[in-house]
């Protein structure tokens, strides 16, 4: 069976080591280091991930490639009062995965649309960039659009801040036939039930301590 123009895309971009696309790449990266954290693109650099997250080249359709910094959070280090281990400066990474931080950042920047999804481009030494689809619900074209006008509803007003994207999901744990497990609240219940364990087992350590009368006589311990 014969791929389509998507399937070539995505082959490609799955073989980043080669010699083609490394050099790619790498002007790429020299060219979205010295620009803006958000910036308005014509056109989606991997189309057959845009046309996956329902992008369509008509308008209400805005993408924008985002800037995220790796690594942990930058704390500000305190002047004394602590130990250096103490100071809550390193070891400290957000909860949030890169890919929802880069969306949060685009809906800031274009107030008036929506987010529909995001996908990843490429990551260097230092940053990681995200591609975001976003949707304009007031675009007459949107909202004639079946497959689409679902954005326009008032309970998708904010909804990259309310984790209902797929990077939100994800952190939320809602993919898959997981459930609810891997969510906060679902770690916080578990470690919550394994304290209460240890301590009925901590509870009843000096009772073990005792040993029993028939173990005394089998060991010849008895007074």
């Amino acid at each position: 069976m014969a791929k389509s123009v998507y399937g070539y895309i995505a082959e490609a971009w799955k073989n980043l080591d080669s010699a083609t696309m490394e050099e790619l790449m790498r002007e790429r990266y020299i060219k979205w280091r010295r620009g803006p954290t958000v910036v308005r693109i014509d056109k989606p650099t991997r189309l057959d991930r845009a046309r996956a997250i329902g992008y369509e080249a008509k308008q209400g359709f805005v993408v924008a490639r985002v800037r995220v910094k790796k690594g942990g959070l930058s704390k500000p280090r305190p002047n004394s009062g602590r130990r250096p281990k103490r100071m809550g400066v390193y070891g400290y990474a957000p909860e949030k995965p890169q890919q929802l931080i880069a969306e949060e950042k685009a809906a800031r920047k274009f107030r008036n649309l929506e987010v529909l999804g995001s996908y990843w481009v490429g990551d260097d030494g230092i940053y990681e960039y995200f591609e975001v689809i976003l949707v304009d619900p007031n675009h007459p074209s949107i909202k004639s659009d079946p497959d689409i006008n679902w954005v326009t509803s008032p309970s998708q007003r904010g909804r990259v801040f309310r984790g209902k994207t797929m990077a939100g999901r994800r952190m939320r744990g809602l993919l898959g036939n997981r459930g609810v497990r891997g969510t906060h609240h679902w770690k916080w219940k578990k470690k919550a039930k394994e304290r209460e364990l240890r301590k009925r087992h901590e509870a009843s350590r000096g009772a073990r301590l005792i040993l029993p009368q028939d173990k005394a006589k089998e060991l010849g311990l008895e007074k």
